[in-house]
Order: C-alpha cells, then sequence, then structure tokens
C-alpha cells in the first residue's frame, strides 16, 4: 500500500474565535429579541408571529455563515450553499404544497 495519502482542505474556511464570539452574542441577541416579543405582548398575534418568522431567518443566516461557514469565498462553499438553497427550496416547495392540498381538502369538505 501507498503511503501517499493526503488530505485536501481546499476551500475551507474555518472561523477564528472571534467570529465564533460575534455568531454566538448574535445568535443570543436574536434569541432574546424573540423572547422578549412574546413576553411583552407589544404586538398582535400575527405581528408577533411575522416578527418570529424574522428572527428566526435572520438567526439561521447567522448560524449558516458563522458556525458552518457558507459562504461564497470559494467554489468549495459556493457549491455547498448552492445545495444547501436547492435543499430548502425543495422543502419550502414540499410543504406549501402539502399545506394547499389540506386546505383546499377541508374547503371542498365543508362547501357541503
Amino acid at each position: 500500500m501507498s503511503g501517499n495519502h493526503t488530505t485536501s482542505h481546499e476551500g475551507e474556511n474555518h472561523g477564528s474565535y472571534g467570529s465564533y464570539i460575534v455568531g454566538f452574542i448574535l445568535a443570543v441577541v436574536l434569541t432574546v429579541a424573540s423572547f422578549a416579543t412574546v413576553l411583552s405582548k407589544a404586538f398582535s398575534f400575527w405581528q408577533t408571529i411575522a416578527i418570529l418568522g424574522v428572527l428566526a431567518a435572520v438567526q439561521m443566516v447567522v448560524h449558516l455563515i458563522f458556525f458552518l461557514h457558507m459562504g461564497t469565498k470559494s467554489l468549495s462553499q459556493r457549491q455547498n450553499l448552492a445545495a444547501f438553497i436547492v435543499t430548502a427550496l425543495m422543502v419550502l416547495i414540499v410543504v406549501a404544497g402539502y399545506l394547499f392540498v389540506l386546505w383546499d381538502a377541508q374547503a371542498n369538505m365543508m362547501a357541503g
């Protein structure tokens, strides 16, 4: 057997301690903002749902960038990001389709 086994880390971008700290602080701030939004009862039900949705989306982006290191700096990162986006869109299509089918079935059953 040959001893020429090499491991390539091309395109990998491991974060520094500083970037992990920034990501952690942003995640904590977004989590506290979510709890504060719900506990303050300052918004209507649908406004609260919308705010929580936005905060969740922002927190997901923070996690993807600071902890999973998804970006566009290298070809490998772009491919990972593209695969993630395609997967997220497929899940969104499936969930939206499922909800539409349930809504349509319920509407047709109640029609009478």
